[in-house]
């Protein structure tokens, strides 16, 4: 592979916590009654606005006004539960070390997503201009959009990049560009989830990406 590029949330971070921390806020501060948290998790890896409208059944008015309290409070509340899975770290470093280019391909708000990078210290290894957020592409995943301007950046060939993801969402979206696909198994979904996506590899563990 001349490049990889990687999901985020349930990818490199695990960010569950502080996700639902955030989401309880959200909705404690609106008044909303209480959500099953499944439906939730469900909706991890598509754009924020689908985590009110799908998993907490909210309108599209009552969805844009969740977002905006969401941004607005996840630095402070959901940001400091968020961790680096284990052997990100090692592993982004090698590849780094290898020479290989990699980027991160977001549902997440470019926003929150350059400050988890630079917080967790792996913008020594995926500088921030080459992480991208919801707002980079006019359609988000499964949408092949965002791969394109990654590939368009990165001066990669779709045949030679790895598209590295929990959600069949990423999966998707890899495909869709005419990627190889990993999906992680350690995130947001389930092997037998994932399957479904139809991955070229499927690993529990990323450092056996190497």
């Amino acid at each position: 592979m001349a490049a990889i590029v990687f999901d985020f949330d349930g990818t490199l971070g695990d960010s569950l916590r502080g996700i639902l921390a955030t989401a309880h806020e959200v909705l404690r501060r609106m008044d909303w009654p209480a959500v099953d948290e499944k439906a939730l998790i469900a909706t991890i890896g598509l754009p924020l606005r689908e985590n009110f409208t799908q998993g907490a059944g909210m309108d599209d008015a009552q969805a844009d006004r969740a977002v905006a309290i969401y941004r607005a409070i996840f630095d402070t509340v959901g940001a400091p539960e968020v961790r680096l899975f284990p052997g990100v770290r090692e592993t982004l470093e090698t590849l780094a070390a290898r020479g290989i280019p990699m980027a991160i391909a977001s549902s997440r708000g470019q926003h929150s997503l350059a400050l988890l990078v630079q917080m967790l210290g792996i913008d020594a290894f995926i500088p921030p201009e080459r992480c991208f957020g919801v707002e980079s592409a006019p359609r988000p995943k499964p949408a092949p959009d965002l791969m394109y301007i990654i590939l368009g950046h990165l001066g990669a060939k779709p045949e030679e990049t790895l598209v590295v993801g929990d959600t069949t969402f990423d999966i998707e979206m890899g495909r869709n560009a005419g990627c190889h696909t990993c999906a992680v198994t350690y995130g947001n979904q389930n092997a037998d989830t994932l399957a479904g996506a139809f991955p070229d590899y499927i690993i529990d563990d990323l450092r056996k990406l190497l």
